[in-house]
């Protein structure tokens, strides 16, 4: 991990974001003592976005209904 002044920070903003970007963590310091600390972003998986959607009392404010079914169209033949 490495740590950086505000004011070099902000002379070199894309190229501080391009290494956290690469996996570095960077902590911004003022006056020697530490401030913010960048990381790059976590992933996440579809479930973790929508788990509140269907666990606990959030299901309780989408009236979520599934379409009926609908009958079987023909299907063509060839001979």
């Amino acid at each position: 991990m490495r740590s950086a002044p505000i004011v070099e920070v902000k002379s070199h903003f894309s190229a501080f974001l391009a290494a956290v970007e690469a996996g570095e963590e960077i902590v911004i310091t003022r006056h020697g003592r530490p401030v913010a600390h960048l990381v790059p972003p976590t992933g996440q998986t579809a479930a973790d976005v929508f788990r509140p959607l269907w666990t606990g009392e959030s299901m309780d404010e989408f009236d979520l209904t599934a379409p009926e079914d609908s009958p079987p169209e023909p299907v063509a033949t060839f001979n």
